[in-house]
């Protein structure tokens, strides 16, 4: 990299703009969407997609919910001709979709292009040149009139090929090329010269289409350029205003919520991102932005993780995992603090009684995309202690106690750390029964017992043990099941222990769900060990409960 990249590259020249209004606008419906995967996004992929994989896609985009869908370039090659034709032949285009196909300014691209649609019901005929002056200089060698000319002539031709399909009903869209690199008078002025040539009216719709072809500036000044046409340009009532933004400099989203703030009214783009170089504004995260600010896109995205997998099968390109909404990770948190609001979420969205979501770190709730929440919270070395805890909670049901979740959240930070990577549910799971007593492997395992209540403070414990495999029964009596159970341990084991935390509660919401309980238990030495058992019977949870504990003295 240069030192001074100021003698290379000039910044862009941004025009005065003072009397904005999009800075104090909020969006506040969406915008007609138009899907251009199968053409743009298509022109863009190492292997363009062939006919099965591009019907595949289409039927996606219909299921979608998308209403307008660029096809295709069908001057270009007999593949996009074909497809086109084989779309119309086998009425395949629902009735309330528009196709839309692009075609440079040349009449016999032009030309070309309307015998592809023969017997279409509804089309978007989308013409493009480009008017920047880099182009006009470099590529073209012509003057501001020469393309105008251009533009104008070839948009008298559409004209005139409508006219001799009236079968068809018809819109006109068109595209200044490089409108974000253009003067924007020089814009201004040649879209009124073609829309002059086309008239537009309600019968006969016209689409000026603004793109930034190759993104050079930050979006606000994207912004002011599509409010200074919006306001300038004079026929603005009887034309929708539609962008189409690149992503050169990775702000192509930001630029297409700032073009609506702007008074733009469609947004041209591709499901993830898909395009040329860094790719087309991704409609995908447009939609769901505006959903998770409580406004319906028109679009519906339920089974985000199907709707990637068809994209990345069609277009033969991944998706990154933590690419906005359908990323493998982006409901994933492993950072221990995110962790804990995330927990505390979901602990305070059952409680509360209204219905909005309310959720530290997740914007949208999963479950609105076909997500589940077993992924959001995953566990590594930079797991903290509600990362296990949220793990045994959501696959078991199990609500570890305070002190039990810090003191498990330091067993599993000493796995991690010396694997070196993420435990499985599966894994957690494992670890927490073993050493928590619930693999049955213990010191002290309880065979049977019975309970008689003496007096109503008196309880009498009748316990049958195995203790190192050997069977043996005992008795005796307490204020309750466990200070009994108590009096006869310390008796038999000969260890001064006592309780100092038990919790328990079901695992279920049914009646005859099973019962979990935890008991912590220390003795004069300091030392300190927890006991959890699950049973159908709370008394025979508590009571093994304290076994696996005690069990870990005598061990």
């Amino acid at each position: 990299m240069l030192i001074n990249p100021e003698t290379k590259y000039r910044p862009f020249n941004a025009f005065p703009f003072p009397e904005r209004t999009w800075p104090s606008k909020t969006i506040t419906k969406a915008p007609i969407w138009c899907a251009v995967d199968m053409r743009d996004g298509n022109q863009s992929l190492i292997n363009p997609m062939d006919h099965d994989r591009k019907i595949r896609f289409f039927k996606l985009l219909v299921d979608c919910g998308f209403k307008q869908i660029e096809v295709g370039f069908p001057s270009a090659s007999d593949t996009e001709f074909n497809f086109v034709r084989y779309l119309i032949d086998n009425n395949m285009i629902p009735d309330d979709v528009t196709i839309q196909v692009l075609t440079a300014a040349r009449p016999e691209l032009i030309e070309r292009t309307f015998e592809a649609l023969k017997g279409a019901k509804k089309v978007v005929i989308h013409v493009y040149n480009a008017i920047a002056e880099i182009f006009r200089r470099i590529v073209f060698n012509k003057s501001q009139d020469e393309i105008i000319d251009m533009a104008t002539t070839a948009t008298q031709l559409v004209v005139d090929q409508c006219n001799k399909n009236p079968q068809t009903h018809w819109t006109f869209e068109y595209s200044p090329e490089n409108f974000s690199l253009a003067e924007i008078e020089y814009a201004v002025r040649i879209c009124e010269a073609v829309a002059d040539v086309w008239k537009p009216s309600e019968q006969r719709p016209m689409i000026i289409n603004l793109p930034s072809s190759v993104e050079a500036s930050t979006p606000n000044v994207f912004a002011d350029q599509i409010e200074y046409f919006c306001t300038h340009f004079s026929q603005r009532s009887k034309v929708c205003i539609s962008v189409h933004p690149h992503n050169d400099r990775g702000t192509a989203i930001a630029a297409s919520e700032l073009a609506l703030l702007a008074g733009a009214d469609r947004i041209e783009g591709c499901l993830f991102g898909n395009g040329e170089r860094t790719g087309n504004a991704d409609l995908v995260t447009l939609a769901l932005n505006l959903y998770s600010q409580g406004i319906h896109p028109n679009l519906d995205f339920h089974d985000i993780k199907h709707i990637g997998e068809v994209v990345k099968e069609c277009n033969e390109l991944p998706i990154h995992p933590r690419h906005p909404y359908v990323g493998d990770l982006v409901f994933t948190a492993f950072s221990g603090s995110h962790q804990d609001a995330i927990k505390k979420g979901f602990q305070n969205h059952q409680k509360q009684n209204h219905t909005y979501w309310e959720m530290p770190y997740l914007p949208i709730d999963p479950a609105d995309l076909g997500c589940s929440y077993e992924a959001v919270i995953r566990v590594n070395s930079q797991s903290g202690k509600s990362g296990a805890a949220w793990i045994l909670q959501q696959n078991h049901g199990i609500e570890l106690p305070p002190h039990l979740q810090r003191e498990f959240s330091i067993i599993i930070q000493q796995k991690t750390d010396q694997s070196g990577h993420e435990l499985t549910p599966a894994e957690i799971w494992s670890i927490f029964r073993e050493h928590y007593g619930l693999t049955g492997q213990n010191k002290l395992t309880l065979q049977e017992f019975n309970v008689e209540q003496n007096a109503p403070n008196s309880t009498k414990l009748k316990l049958t043990l195995n203790i190192d495999g050997k069977k043996s029964t005992m008795e005796g009596e307490g204020n309750g099941v466990l200070s009994a159970g108590t009096a006869i341990l310390k008796e038999k084991t000969h260890l001064d222990f006592r309780i100092v935390e038990y919790n328990e509660h079901t695992l279920g919401k049914n009646s005859d769900s099973r019962s979990i309980s935890y008991i912590k238990c220390s003795n004069r030495a300091g030392e300190s060990f927890w006991g959890v058992a699950i049973d159908n019977d709370i008394l025979s949870s508590s009571l093994k409960a304290l076994l696996n504990a005690v069990s870990k003295f005598i061990g």
